[in-house]
């Protein structure tokens, strides 16, 4: 853990949805990792700790993808012409199969490790494949960026292709209990692992109840897809007739929220029925705004769902998003609320900045515990961007320049550096 140390520069967060608190030429305090509190000047009791002088830059809270693909990493920005179900078996299905290949999983994951270490993102949540030793050697390169990561061996044992598809479902619980054990044992700091069913369509409901029964046994997180499609959606409805509607089936085998952490990706077809329960379970909801329009899969409803007080965060969802920049995600959150306000419910206001940006932080943050924000006691994760590069000629104020630098892209050539539970890891 680090030592105490103060940041300078023009500090900016959302400690609340909607509020954008900046404190200019102001002293971030961290203390074994935790922030403890923003100065204007540098109370007596500190005077000896080190400061580090961003000279003016902004600095803002590490940005957290709460989903993501990473062997799907190789080949983003392509097959956007195709609806989910086609673009899984065209494009996602055949590279994922690669990773049986540890050689090519090494290579690959190094990639996706080595380029989401130099982004503005701190935190994620990581889908893998099936395959139980390249998960493990994506656990071993992830913890060796710094950054905090809930990191999940895939489960299918059925709709999938051969090479992909688990032999049964007691085989498959056998070795995501392998696969959990394993890397428990490993001791990682920063590196977690989580129960992955890939989505109901591909997990049958008695691999889906043994994986639940392992989840139980060591307290473990979960992630997957709901209602991102409308193919997917009716596919669930006949797969699962019993089911009152698609989140209801993870609820029936226990991996939809209430006693452990759950995030559920995309979320555009929810009924009332299903977001009262996402509500009282308190699943969180991982909006991936880019890739609901490149797999056409439509428009989440984000304002309904903050109105409901439910938990919401924001993911890139590489591949079908086309990039891992979390900058574009924020923006691209307000972009697909205007359309939604525009052409589906003009009763929907559209997000702000401040409230994208909350999600990007505080709201994706909530999921590995006081993240997201540089209020007093929560983790020491943080962003400096110098947005000396893109010049102006006007003078701007300091929002003004933060909302350029997301809107510019400026975590493409900006960050001076970076830190996660108060280490720097990229500078």
């Amino acid at each position: 853990m680090s030592e105490g140390f103060f940041l300078k520069g023009n500090i900016c967060h959302t400690p609340s949805l909607g509020s954008l608190v900046i404190a200019e030429d102001s002293y971030l305090l961290c203390m074994d990792g935790r922030c403890e509190g923003i100065f204007s000047e540098i109370p007596a009791q500190y005077a000896e700790y080190p400061v580090k002088d961003t000279g003016g830059c902004l600095i803002i809270p590490g940005l957290v993808d709460m989903h993501i693909h990473a062997p799907q990493f190789s080949y983003r920005g392509l097959g956007m012409d195709c609806e989910l179900l086609e673009w899984l078996y065209k494009y996602a299905y055949p590279e994922e199969s690669k990773y049986a290949d540890l050689s090519y999983a090494d290579k690959a994951y190094g990639i996706f490790a080595k380029t989401l270490a130099a982004t503005a993102t701190t935190r994620a949540v990581v889908f893998a494949t099936v395959h139980r030793e390249a998960t493990l050697r994506l656990m071993d390169i992830m913890e060796k960026t710094g950054m905090v990561s809930c990191i999940g061996k895939v489960n299918m044992d059925r709709d999938a292709p051969d090479g992909l598809r688990e032999t049964d479902a007691d085989s498959a619980a056998a070795d995501t209990l392998a696969f959990v054990t394993q890397a428990l044992e490993r001791g990682y700091r920063n590196t977690y692992p989580i129960i992955t069913p890939r989505f109901i369509p591909s997990c049958t409901d008695t691999l889906l109840q043994k994986i639940s029964e392992i989840r139980k046994r060591f307290d473990l997180p979960v992630q997957s897809h709901l209602s991102e499609n409308p193919d997917e959606v009716e596919m669930v409805r006949k797969l699962v007739p019993e089911a009152a509607f698609y989140g209801d089936a993870y609820d029936r085998v226990g991996l939809f929220g209430g006693d452990s952490r759950t995030v559920m990706a995309h979320c555009i077809y929810s009924t009332e029925e299903e977001i009262a329960l996402m509500k009282q379970n308190g699943v969180w909801v991982a909006h991936c705004p880019d890739c609901n329009m490149n797999v056409s899969s439509g428009i989440a409803p984000i304002r309904r769902y903050l109105g409901k007080g439910l938990r919401v965060g924001l993911g890139t969802d590489v591949a079908g998003g086309h990039t891992e920049s979390m900058f574009r995600a924020v923006t691209a959150a307000i972009q697909v609320s205007k359309l939604y306000w525009r052409l589906v419910n003009q009763g929907s206001e559209p997000l702000s900045f401040p409230e994208s940006l909350y999600l990007a932080t505080k709201g994706g943050g909530s999921f590995f515990g006081q993240v997201g924000s540089f209020e007093d006691g929560y983790e020491f994760d943080a962003v400096v961007l110098d947005d000396s590069v893109l010049p102006h000629p006007q003078p701007l104020t300091v929002q003004e320049r933060l909302e350029r630098a997301f809107y510019l892209g400026l975590d493409r050539n900006g960050i001076r550096s970076k830190y996660v539970r108060g280490n720097q890891i990229f500078r």
